[in-house]
């Protein structure tokens, strides 16, 4: 049985905080351009472009090491698609509930959008929390479980989205980052499930990802225009890409023979991944531009090969020279990863029903920047006290 990679949670944890860092970037003004994101008619790849890729590529990382430990456990492939199909539910019905969230009619819902919100997220731990880590009877277990989808399924039943001209219902709009993630995760770990004995096979699914998008943009797929709509690969193949990319690094390590100087071949091949990958970014830039939100190539190029060549360096300082002493400030964000992406779905609207604000002079330029980060690790900090009462999402 192959260790796993230590460096595989810092990379995750350290993602983890830099995502609530700039998702509190809306409370601030005045910072600079680098760090948000890029309009969607921009040529522009903005820092806060890179964190979502990075934490796919991260989920593809993982994939390797989880299937194979559920298979060595002696699960059945049937048991092992099941818990992947039931994962990637999970996930996609929390997206859509969040990304509804964000067209939300507040006048139209009888309980107001903060009070929906603090209950979507408080539904979503009763529902996915990890009762194994608890002292809980399965009958109470089962009992929260069964309030938590109650409690969802009336906040369905009162959601109002779009204006008071033209209120609708819930609709899936483009999943939310966790739907995302979901439908990456799910095409990915299917397909090391069924190739996982071929590096050449994962290899091609990921080229044929790469070229799927590529064709996308290159128009060669407008014969398909009158599908799109129902049966499409979410993100032309994009979100898929940066995950597979993350399950090919995996399986390099996992099937090397673990001889002398491995770890320096190791790195040597995510590096070659990693300029192979800048170089793809920098040949589709003039065609089509880099931009996130459009997903064009260019994007997946580059921020595949800066999560590639950051996860060698972390691989080379955690795993190799053991500097990991400074992790344990960011470890519950590696270590309970949703938990931590929930905890702000509590704390915005709380603190807007309170009425508290920081003053302005907090929320601008320098000091702003400083402010997110420190929330950031407040965040983190939560987390962990939250996992020391057993509570902490597991799907």
């Amino acid at each position: 049985m192959t260790k796993r990679i230590a460096s595989i949670d810092v990379f995750r944890g350290l993602t983890m905080l830099l995502m609530v860092f700039v998702n509190d970037f809306w409370t601030l003004e005045n910072i600079p351009k680098w760090l948000l994101h890029a309009k969607a008619d921009e040529d522009y790849l903005g820092f806060s472009d890179v964190i979502f890729p990075a934490f796919l590529f991260i989920v593809g990382l993982s994939i390797p090491f989880a299937i194979d430990n559920r298979l060595q456990k002696g699960h059945s492939l049937s048991k092992v698609v099941s818990h992947i199909l039931q994962r990637t539910f999970a996930l996609l019905i929390m997206g859509v509930f969040m990304v509804n969230l964000e067209s939300m009619y507040s006048a139209g819902v009888v309980i107001g959008k903060y009070w929906w919100q603090i209950l979507m997220a408080g539904a979503f731990v009763l529902i996915w929390n990890n009762y194994l880590r608890t002292s809980l009877s399965r009958t109470f277990s089962n009992a929260l479980i069964t309030s938590g989808i109650v409690i969802l399924v009336v906040l369905a039943i009162i959601y109002r989205g779009g204006s008071s001209e033209d209120i609708d219902w819930m609709k899936t709009h483009w999943w939310g980052i966790l739907g995302l993630i979901g439908w990456a995760y799910v095409t990915s770990a299917l397909i090391y499930l069924a190739f996982r004995n071929s590096i050449l096979w994962l290899v091609i699914a990921w080229i044929s990802f790469l070229l799927f998008n590529m064709a996308d943009f290159a128009g060669w797929l407008n014969f398909a225009a009158g599908i799109r709509e129902y049966v499409w690969i979410v993100g032309s193949g994009a979100f898929a890409a940066f995950t597979l990319a993350g399950v090919i690094a995996s399986v390099l390590y996992k099937r090397a023979d673990n001889s002398e100087g491995f770890a320096n071949r190791f790195i040597s091949m995510l590096l070659f991944l990693g300029l192979l990958s800048l170089l793809y970014g920098f040949g589709t830039r003039p065609f089509w531009g880099i931009s996130k939100i459009q997903a064009t190539p260019a994007w997946i190029g580059f921020c595949t090969g800066i999560s590639l060549i950051t996860y060698a360096l972390l691989y080379w300082l955690i795993d190799l020279k053991n500097q990991d002493k400074w992790t344990w400030v960011i470890g519950p964000a590696g270590k309970s990863t949703l938990t931590c992406y929930l905890v702000p779905y509590f704390y915005y609207p709380i603190i807007t029903l309170l009425g508290l604000s920081l003053p302005m002079i907090v929320r601008t330029g320098a000091m702003g920047l400083l402010k997110s980060m420190l929330f950031a690790f407040l965040i983190v900090a939560i987390t962990g006290i939250l996992f020391r009462f057993k509570i902490s999402l597991k799907i």
